[in-house]
């Protein structure tokens, strides 16, 4: 590839040099050559270009002979007879299947490199798989909880907690939905699928928070951000085979946000920047920084 490109950059530098003397024996001697000698300088500035063009064309011909020839024709299948299409509307097309062409190899190309990628980087959240008897996969994973052991690590939660409030709900069944009463500051809905938290609802104090309300952004825009960041919080403390320890990491985490309208950015030492509250807590400090002033 690398020889077809460079055999391609020395058909256009020949092209150029060509052009180029043409276009000097178009404009003929001009002003800048001077009143005296100017058809001697004229021509030797023609021989100069004229000897650009020799080089240029044995440089062309040099890469060429360098090129291997490809072992077969290239088949393109019945598209080649397009080419001998001789109306101007049908002519383009066929430069056009070309162009799709390269564009479905680059996607294939594309595609292949992202498959890899993915494949060296999980996205799962099960652990521990194995087959049984007939041969079916089993999947061990934290979401293979039972109901008494999440009311336990919630409970040993609220216990240690003064001001944050806990209420263990089950609308879905087995499944807990623990809704976070943090101050009179705001509330979040926390769904839980074992013992692993699948999605976080915040909400202002004032806002309703039930079963109709758990996939439903909060009309506040300062709740709306605290939002984003407890789901970017929710990847962060994951830990399928410490997972009681990474839910209490997160309740510690989200329990920050109880001085969320009364404490500056640690960065710039404001309480508002562009009308917001520092929304963002570092995820090991639990330091607040607004979201402009957390990558400075």
């Amino acid at each position: 590839m690398d020889s077809l490109n460079n055999a391609l950059s020395a058909i256009k530098n020949l092209r150029s040099s060509v052009g180029h003397v043409f276009e000097v024996l178009a404009n003929g001697v001009q002003a800048h050559h001077g009143d005296d000698g100017r058809d001697s300088k004229f021509l030797v500035q023609f021989q100069e270009l004229f000897n650009n063009v020799n080089l240029n064309l044995r440089e062309v011909e040099s890469v060429i002979n360098g090129l291997t020839p490809p072992p077969a024709p290239f088949n393109l299948g019945h598209t080649a007879a397009l080419a001998q299409e001789t109306t101007d509307e049908r002519q383009a097309l066929y430069s056009q299947l070309v162009n799709s062409y390269k564009w479905v190899d680059k996607i294939h190309e594309y595609s292949f490199l992202a498959n890899n990628i993915l494949n060296c980087n999980s996205l799962r959240r099960s652990y521990i798989s194995y087959s049984n008897k007939r041969g079916r996969l089993q999947i061990s994973s934290c979401n293979n909880t039972s109901p008494q052991h999440v009311d336990k690590v919630l409970n040993e939660l609220s216990l240690n907690s003064l001001q944050t409030n806990y209420k263990i709900w089950r609308p879905f069944g087995s499944n807990a939905v623990v809704i976070v009463n943090i101050g009179r500051i705001l509330k979040a809905a926390i769904v839980f699928k074992g013992v692993m938290i699948e999605w976080v609802t915040v909400k202002g104090f004032d806002e309703s928070l039930d079963v109709d309300d758990l996939w439903t952004e909060s009309r506040y825009e300062v709740f709306r951000k605290v939002q984003e960041q407890t789901h970017s919080a929710m990847l962060h403390f994951f830990s399928p085979t410490l997972p009681d320890l990474a839910v209490k990491s997160y309740m510690t985490w989200i329990h920050s946000y109880n001085k969320l309208f009364t404490e500056p950015c640690r960065r710039c030492g404001k309480y508002l920047y562009n009308a917001l509250p520092p929304t963002w807590r570092d995820l090991r400090t639990l330091e607040p920084f607004h979201e402009e002033c957390k990558n400075c």
